[in-house]
């Protein structure tokens, strides 16, 4: 396995070492102790499978206390995804990282508690399996605007396809000055 970090702090991308052969691949998704050794010590409470078509955008999403962190890979199509550091007092505090996960590249994100995450399809489907270290609560479901002029993220898409939460989010200066609720 290998692991990269980003221009934020705490976002790695990992890529798994696969086996392949005529008969087709292996390889390990998830291994706690691993994943231990390269940092992501969260217990993971939660997994979640997503399909969305070509041009949806979801998020920017994350949950309130306690936090969620995520572990996410795409096992068909590929995606476009988009962590957002929303620690305030970080010195990255509302800048972007974007990192294209597919079926065929395997790679995976682990985005910790203190990030907005959101993702844009740019296949014509895509299926999306994430970890999460809290269980979903509605009532800490918080979303900042998608697309914030303040944090600027250069989607691949003009016009997407998005959910009426996603249509409704908050501007990350909202959220700075606590504003942001469901």
């Amino acid at each position: 396995m290998k692991t990269e970090e980003t221009i934020l702090e705490g976002i790695l991308v990992i890529t798994p070492e696969v086996f392949s052969d005529e008969r087709g691949f292996f390889y390990e998704s998830y291994n706690a102790d691993t994943y231990n050794r390269v940092g992501i010590r969260d217990v993971f409470v939660q997994d979640n499978h997503s399909k969305s078509v070509r041009n949806t955008v979801r998020g920017l999403h994350f949950q309130s206390e306690p936090g969620q962190a995520k572990l996410l890979r795409v096992v068909k199509g590929a995606i476009f995804d988009v962590a957002v550091d929303i620690r305030i007092g970080s010195k990255t505090f509302g800048r972007w990282v974007g990192i294209e996960l597919s079926a065929e590249n395997r790679k995976q994100v682990y985005i910790p508690v203190g990030f907005a995450h959101g993702f844009c399809v740019v296949s014509d489907e895509a299926e999306v399996l994430y970890k999460c270290s809290s269980l979903y609560n509605p009532a800490t479901e918080r979303t900042i605007a998608w697309n914030d002029p303040d944090i600027g993220i250069d989607w691949p898409v003009k016009n997407p396809i998005l959910s009426q939460r996603d249509r409704t989010g908050k501007s990350l200066a909202e959220y700075k000055r606590g504003k942001l609720e469901p």
